[in-house]
């Protein structure tokens, strides 16, 4: 069955999310944090209890929380196992704190034509319920396998530019673990892509993936580390386009180009595979 094209522009009903500061410690704990020593690093974020540490909450979280929106039941029916993340977007107006329950509105932006498949994109604001100041906002890229072909826009071109020839300023490498999967998904994300291999094989992969929001987030912890002295209220903005899937277990590396308060960046795989490609963040 065709996708809706007439769902463009449609608007979701606001949606209510709430979130607690457990939430916030297995969000932290599915995208790797804590793991990398013994010495107290990230305990901030994997924590709420340490001597003279106070909690704090992964800016990529906002991608997480802030989708319930989505109005993906106007864009008719389609093969869940067709669809795989292909690009997000996160713009945070703060620190995000570890109790609060936010009101998100999503609308359906585009449907592009890209041949193979259909690329659907939407953005969500997400208010503070009680006060309703901004708190994030969040773009969403979905790449539907199979449903392209309908002569639709294009859409436009991906970014060429290429990459400083110099060195990166900035480099992390980070190794998922074998059930990163697994624990990611008790965020929210129960797709069966990513824990059931019967299910993976019918999608196309020879074992589950790891979510493109996990490999997202690892990610944004290292540009936070790196570029961010740690501090989440700096990170103001971060954008990434998933290129190949990364699989529980994998490595990964994170290059990054920085100019002034922005920075570029793309992460690789041990095998040499480009897994997130054309990332831009800004931060202060």
């Amino acid at each position: 069955m065709p996708l809706n094209l007439d769902a463009v522009g449609s608007t979701s009903e606001p949606t209510e999310r709430s979130w607690t500061s457990t939430d916030c410690l297995l969000y932290a704990l599915g995208v790797g944090a804590g793991t990398l020593d013994a010495t107290g690093f990230e305990l901030e974020f994997t924590t709420e209890n340490s001597a003279e540490v106070s909690q704090k909450v992964l800016p990529t979280l906002a991608a997480v929380v802030g989708a319930g929106g989505t109005p993906r039941s106007s864009l008719g029916r389609f093969d869940p196992a067709m669809l795989v993340h292909a690009e997000q977007s996160i713009e945070l107006f703060g620190a995000i704190p570890t109790d609060a329950t936010i009101t998100t509105t999503s609308t359906l932006t585009a449907i592009y034509d890209k041949g193979s498949g259909a690329l659907v994109r939407s953005q969500a604001k997400s208010v503070d319920a009680a006060s309703g100041q901004p708190v994030f906002s969040t773009g969403t890229g979905l790449f539907i396998r199979g449903e392209g072909g309908f002569g639709g826009d294009r859409g436009p071109s991906a970014e060429k530019e290429p990459f400083p020839s110099r060195a990166p300023d900035e480099v992390v490498t980070y190794t998922t673990r074998p059930d990163q999967a697994l624990l990611y998904r008790l965020s929210g994300d129960r797709n069966p892509l990513h824990s059931d291999p019967t299910f993976a094989k019918r999608a196309g992969f020879d074992r589950p993936i790891l979510h493109g929001l996990c490999t997202y987030g690892f990610v944004g912890r290292a540009l936070l580390h790196a570029l961010c002295g740690s501090e989440p209220a700096r990170l103001r903005s971060m954008y990434g386009r998933f290129s190949r899937p990364t699989y529980p277990g994998d490595t990964l590396t994170i290059s990054m180009w920085v100019d002034g308060s922005r920075a570029r960046f793309h992460t690789d795989n041990q095998r040499g595979e480009r897994v997130i490609d054309a990332g831009t963040c800004e931060f202060s």
